[in-house]
Parts: structure tokens; C-alpha cells; sequence
């Protein structure tokens, strides 16, 4: 685990790393720069530099993530990784943003749930895969030994177990329901992860899109939202008025094409006659 002004700078980078990306610097470039606008009593400016030479000799900022793994966490090292691969349709600037809003959520006041829920929810948005993504995130330092022992349990039983029930029988709610159902000394047998408001969110999204049930964690408790891609604009490219500017200055480099070929044709611009006979 990091310092809290180490997450800080974190989401500093990764946001202006994206920004300046969107503004088409080249990534030595950003990396240079960026360097000198970190605080210098974190170890983040150490970690930019190793970055900036890994970038140079392999063209990916993920290997260097991964040989600075103690800084880095795994699930950052993954995604980053996903968005580097060749043929990936998973935007770099995404990946960037998503790790922007994980390292503020660190920095504030962050929970075991509400982490594994925004990376669960980032592999399955994204389509990153969950096998190796959830190895990722069983490797994170935030968990403890029984976070980790389930994640890489539970990896194996998406394809027959909905998420939503994982979530509602390691929840509060669960125990209440088994002590209301008759069984007033109930004793879950496992840990407990998560509180009665989110096993009353799973328990009401069950059979449903586990996408929902995220969206009701955020608006309910607070759990960080997951950046998405923005859509692409499907209206003119061009402003209407730029659009017809550029149709009058395609006019006029017809008609100088048309003067060079040995004169302008005027019969097309002059009025229509009129060629009926008088009465």
C-alpha cells in the first residue's frame, strides 16, 4: 500500500498523461514534462523516469508498470497492458481514465467492496477479460488474505453462478434473511465482504443485467463510477458555415481551372430565354 499522496499524484498523472495524448504530444514528450510537475517527496517522479526509458526501448508504458511492481498495482499494470496490445479495441485514453478514477477513489476513503466492485465492473464494461483480470486484482495489496482467497475463487464460477447472488450471500443481508427465515442464531461459516445495503441492491438486481445493480451501487452508496467512451458525434463534421465557405471556394477553383483550359463557359450562368414564338 501507498502513501495517500502517492495516489494523489497518481491521478495527476494519469489524467494529464491522457489530456496530453488527446492533444497528440508524443508520449516522451508527456512523460518528460510531466516529470518535472509531480511533488518531488512522493516516488512517483522516480517511477516517470523508469517509465520514459522503458517507453523508449519497447514503445509500452505497461512493461515498465510491470517491472515496478512494487509501485504499481497489477490491476493498473493489466489494464494498461490490455490497451497496449496490438489489434485491442480498448482505447489507451479509456485505460488512462480508469486508472485516473481508481487512484482518486485511493486516495479518499476507499473499501475492499467498493474497489472490487470498480474493477470487476471496468473487466466487464471494457470486455477485458476475467480470468487474467481478476488474477490482477486477487494480487492487489488492498485486499486481505480472504479478499484474495475469494476473488480467485469466484473467477471460476462466472459462467454458472450469477454475480449479483456472489455478491448477496457474502453480504449482511443474507445473515438477516436466514435468521428472519427461521434461524435466529444463524452463523455464516466464511467472511462476511459486504454490508446489508449492498446485499438488498444484489439481492433486488438478481436475473437482471449485473450492469444495473452497478449503477444502483453508485447512486445509492457513493461506489465510483466506471469512465466510459465517449460516443461519437453522428452530425455534419463541419460547422454549417465553415460547410458552405468551402463549397464557394470549390466554385472558384473550377472556374480558374476552366480559364486555364481556354475559357470560362458563361452560357451556364446566364438566365434561361425564352424560345416560344410570339403570338
Amino acid at each position: 500500500m501507498l502513501d495517500r499522496e502517492e495516489y494523489i499524484e497518481q491521478a495527476y498523472f494519469f489524467r494529464v498523461y491522457r489530456e496530453r495524448l488527446e492533444a497528440n504530444v508524443p508520449a516522451q514528450e508527456i512523460l518528460s514534462a510531466i516529470h518535472e510537475e509531480i511533488l518531488a517527496t512522493t516516488r512517483l517522479p522516480m517511477a516517470i523516469e523508469f517509465l520514459r526509458g522503458e517507453i523508449m526501448l519497447t514503445g509500452r508504458i505497461s512493461d515498465g508498470m510491470k517491472r515496478l511492481g512494487h509501485y504499481f498495482a497489477p490491476f493498473q499494470t493489466y489494464v494498461m497492458s490490455k490497451a497496449e496490445e496490438e489489434r485491442s479495441k480498448f482505447d489507451q485514453k479509456i485505460a488512462l481514465d480508469i486508472l485516473a478514477k481508481e487512484a482518486e477513489y485511493r486516495a479518499a476513503n476507499p473499501t475492499a467492496a467498493g474497489l472490487f466492485v470498480y474493477q470487476f465492473e471496468c473487466l466487464a464494461r471494457n470486455r477485458l477479460g476475467y480470468d487474467y483480470g481478476m488474477l490482477a486484482m486477487s494480487d492487489d495489496p488492498f485486499y486481505n488474505a480472504e479478499w484474495r482467497e475469494w476473488i480467485r475463487r469466484i473467477r471460476m464460477k462466472l459462467g454458472t453462478t450469477e454475480f449479483t447472488d456472489l455478491i448477496y450471500y457474502r453480504s449482511e443481508q443474507y445473515v438477516l434473511d436466514r435468521r428472519r427465515r427461521g434461524e435466529p442464531e444463524w452463523q455464516a461459516s466464511y467472511p462476511i465482504f459486504f454490508g446489508s445495503q449492498e446485499g438488498r441492491i444484489a439481492k433486488a438486481n438478481k436475473g437482471r443485467d449485473p450492469l444495473y445493480m452497478f449503477a444502483a451501487l453508485q447512486r445509492q452508496l457513493g461506489y465510483p463510477a466506471v469512465p466510459r467512451a465517449t460516443p461519437r458525434p453522428t452530425g455534419p463534421i463541419l460547422h454549417p458555415a465553415v460547410e458552405q465557405r468551402l463549397l464557394r471556394m470549390e466554385e472558384r477553383i473550377k472556374l480558374l481551372e476552366m480559364e486555364n483550359k481556354g475559357g470560362i463557359d458563361l452560357s451556364k450562368f446566364a438566365p434561361p430565354s425564352d424560345d416560344r414564338p410570339a403570338k
